[in-house]
C-alpha cells in the first residue's frame, strides 16, 4: 500500500442495473492490475466472483456469502479488508492502490461506510459508486434500497447506454440530478470512456445548484438547498446538523456543500450519507464558490426543516417537495461524526 492511502470504491446499484458487468469491464483494463474486489451477494452461491474471473484470473477476490452485507455486515467485512490490505503482494507486482466492493442489489450503503469508519488507520478515500439503468430509469425508484443507493453515491454511472434511444442519454444527467443532484454523472455511449471515469479519483467541489432539476422524480424525496442567512458560528452549525439528523433520521438521504465559518478563513466541506458524517474539512480554497448544502431526504416538508434549531441559521431555497402520500414511520437518530 503506497503511504497516501487508497482508494476504497463501493459499487452499489439496484438488481440487474449491470454492476458486475461495469466492473468487469474495468478489471480487464491494465490499470486494474493494482485493484483488488471484494463481492457480496444475498445467496450461498457467488457467481459474480466466478464472472469476474473471467476478467483476470490473478485478481485477488474475496467473496462474502453470508447475505446482503448490509444486514450481516458484523466484522466479516472489516477483516476481509484488513487481510487484504496487510497481506504482502507478489514480489513483482505493484503496491495496492484500490479496493471495489461489489455489494448486492438490495445493499444499503450507509452500514458499508460505518464498518468502513472503523478501519481509518488505514487512510482509505472511500467513495460509493451507483449505477443507473437507462433502460428502467426511475421506475425503480419504488424500492427504497434503489433511492437510497443513489442518494449516498459520489458518482452515479448510467448503465445501458445501447440499448436506449439517443434522447434517454441525453436526458440521464436530468433523470439523475433528480435523485442526486451532488453526485458527479457518468453519462456517455462510449464504453471505455464510462469505464474508466467510473473508478477515477472523485473531483472535490460539489454542486449546488438544484434550481435546474426540472421536478421531482420520486413523490415521496425531497431536495432543497440551505442557504446561510448570516454568519455562522461552527458550534451552531454542528448543532444545527445533529438536531437536523436526530429529527430526520432514516429519512436523510444525504448532505453535501460548503459552508464558510467565522473560525475558518476557508470554507468547510460537509458530506453525509444518511446520519452518518464525514468530519468537516477545509476545503484548499480562498473562498467558497457557492454557499451552501444540497440536502435529500425522504419524506420531509420544508416547514419541518424551518424548524430545526439554532432557527433561522439557513434559508431554504430551491424546493422540491415530495408528494407526502404514503409516509413511512419516523425514527429519531443522532448523528455520527466518524473518521
Amino acid at each position: 500500500m503506497s503511504g497516501d492511502g487508497l482508494d476504497f470504491f463501493v459499487l452499489t446499484g439496484f438488481l440487474g442495473s449491470g454492476k458486475t458487468t461495469l466492473l468487469r469491464d474495468f478489471l480487464g483494463r491494465p490499470e486494474a492490475a493494482d485493484t483488488a474486489v471484494i463481492v457480496n451477494e444475498a445467496g450461498e452461491i457467488g457467481l459474480d466472483g466466478i464472472v469476474l474471473r473471467e476478467s483476470n484470473d490473478e485478481l485477488p477476490i474475496a467473496t462474502l456469502a453470508n447475505g446482503c452485507v448490509c444486514c450481516q455486515i458484523g466484522s466479516d467485512l472489516a477483516f476481509t479488508i484488513d487481510r487484504l490490505i496487510t497481506t504482502p503482494r507478489p514480489a513483482d507486482a505493484r503496491p495496492l492502490r484500490r479496493i471495489i466492493l461489489e455489494t448486492s442489489g438490495i445493499s444499503m450503503p450507509g452500514p458499508v461506510l460505518r464498518t468502513l469508519a472503523t478501519l481509518a488507520e488505514h487512510r482509505m478515500r472511500v467513495a460509493v459508486i451507483g449505477t443507473f439503468d437507462l433502460t428502467r430509469g426511475g421506475d425503480v425508484a419504488t424500492y427504497e434500497e434503489a433511492v437510497a443507493q443513489w442518494a449516498a453515491a459520489h458518482r452515479i454511472v448510467a448503465t445501458k447506454t445501447d440499448l436506449v434511444a439517443p434522447a434517454d442519454l441525453t436526458n440521464a444527467t436530468s433523470a439523475i440530478a433528480a435523485f442526486n443532484p451532488v453526485a458527479e454523472v457518468v453519462a456517455t455511449a462510449d464504453r471505455t470512456s464510462a469505464v474508466k471515469a467510473a473508478f477515477a479519483p472523485l473531483t472535490t467541489l460539489p454542486r449546488l445548484d438544484i434550481a435546474a432539476v426540472s421536478g421531482n422524480a420520486h413523490p415521496r424525496v425531497a431536495l432543497c438547498l440551505a442557504r446561510p442567512a448570516r454568519e455562522i458560528a461552527y458550534p451552531d452549525l454542528a448543532a444545527w446538523l445533529d438536531n437536523l439528523a436526530g429529527a430526520l433520521g432514516e429519512r436523510l438521504l444525504r448532505i453535501k456543500g460548503l459552508v464558510q465559518v467565522v473560525e475558518s478563513p476557508r470554507p468547510l466541506l460537509i458530506e453525509c450519507v444518511g446520519t452518518m458524517f464525514s468530519p468537516p474539512r477545509t476545503l484548499q480554497v480562498e473562498s467558497a464558490p457557492l454557499s451552501g448544502l444540497v440536502i435529500i431526504a425522504r419524506d420531509v416538508d420544508e416547514v419541518e426543516l424551518g424548524q430545526v434549531a439554532p432557527l433561522g441559521l439557513f434559508d431554504l431555497s430551491s424546493w422540491k417537495a415530495p408528494d407526502r402520500n404514503g409516509t413511512s414511520a419516523r425514527r429519531a437518530l443522532k448523528a455520527e461524526w466518524v473518521a
